[in-house]
């Protein structure tokens, strides 16, 4: 009996081991390349914060800010990270699944339009007469035309050109087009790649220039958020953490980065890194709210300022685009 016992204990410890150790396999979509704003969440990798969730995590690139919420909407990835304003035209549709944004990354928007000092353009209007390069699915060139109306800009007189990701800041640095429409520190890398001088970038953001969005947010496929919430929740709880991590020590996250690319220039995505910490990840309102949140108020003025471009036929409110039900409290998302 007592050795019963003792083999039924130890059997007890070995499943109780398994499930400690049972990892919830997790693909993540990336909106772009491994650069450098990608950092934090192989910061969360290399440092086991998915791993002490519960979490086996995979990432994967993505080829634009956009395309990742169909990935997310079709369920062949669970979670993924795009333009919260592209989701927005995607609710709109009431076929389309109901995906929802769960956490804020950029809370200021990458949105610009970039150009050169040569070019004449020191703001919007100057666009008139010019060849602005756009690649079609770029999340920055989805919101020109409320840059347009917001700022007055006569359409007809900007053309605008098709071009392909890779070639964008190329034609910009061999004077094939006056402008182009990105994200800046992308941008900005990239030309200082192809030879300009930092000294001769002029960049556009749009906020500064009348809109008033949000930028890229981790989203959610419906039925993996109700069927895994915890699971949910503890992946936005270790991204957090990873980039609470990057913001404290981005020298430091950046080698979590460069070691799964291998043909990546370190200095160049550290400094790309920094640009997007100082402008997009941190802002005046994460400093006092915490990482991850949204104002509701403000996330449903951006619905409507996309609607002065965009016909909707089923607007969606807030509460559709966002939840805060797998965020942790205020105090765990603090900028340390």
């Amino acid at each position: 009996m007592k050795l019963h016992r003792t083999v039924f204990a130890g059997l007890a410890a070995m499943l109780f081991a398994a499930a400690a150790c049972a990892q919830t396999p997790i693909k993540f979509a990336l909106d772009w390349k491994f650069e450098g704003p990608a950092a934090p969440y192989f910061v969360a990798i290399d440092k086991g914060y998915y791993k002490a969730e519960g979490l086996d995590v995979t990432i994967d690139e993505g080829s634009g800010s956009v395309e990742g919420i169909n990935r997310v909407a079709s369920g062949t990835y669970p979670l993924g990270f795009s333009d919260i304003n592209s989701l927005i035209k995607f609710r709109d549709k009431k076929e389309n699944a109901p995906v929802k944004a769960v956490m804020m990354v950029y809370d200021a928007p990458a949105f610009s339009i970039v150009t050169l000092k040569k070019s004449g353009i020191k703001g919007p209007k100057d666009l008139e007469g010019k060849i602005l390069g756009a690649p079609a699915p770029d999340g920055a060139y989805a919101q020109w035309p409320i840059f347009v109306k917001a700022n007055n800009i006569d359409a007809s007189k900007v053309k605008i050109e098709n071009i392909g990701f890779p070639v964008r800041e190329p034609m910009l640095a061999q004077g094939k087009v006056d402008a182009i429409a990105g994200f800046w520190f992308s941008s900005y890398m990239n030309l200082k790649a192809n030879g300009v001088p930092a000294g001769d970038i002029v960049v556009l953001m749009m906020r500064d220039y009348g809109l008033d969005l949000y930028g890229n947010a981790i989203m959610v496929n419906p039925d993996f958020a109700k069927a895994n919430p915890k699971a949910v929740a503890g992946f936005v709880r270790a991204t957090i953490k990873g980039i609470q991590d990057t913001i404290k020590d981005p020298n430091a996250a950046i080698k979590s980065l460069v070691k799964r690319n291998p043909i990546a220039n370190e200095a160049v995505e550290l400094e790309r890194l920094k640009l997007s910490l100082e402008k997009n990840f941190v802002t005046k309102e994460v400093l006092a709210n915490g990482i991850g949140a949204v104002d509701n108020g403000r996330l449903s003025r951006s619905i409507d300022q996309i609607g002065i471009a965009f016909q909707y036929t089923n607007k969606p409110a807030a509460g559709d685009i966002f939840t805060a039900e797998f965020l942790p409290p205020k105090e765990q998302r603090l900028v340390k």
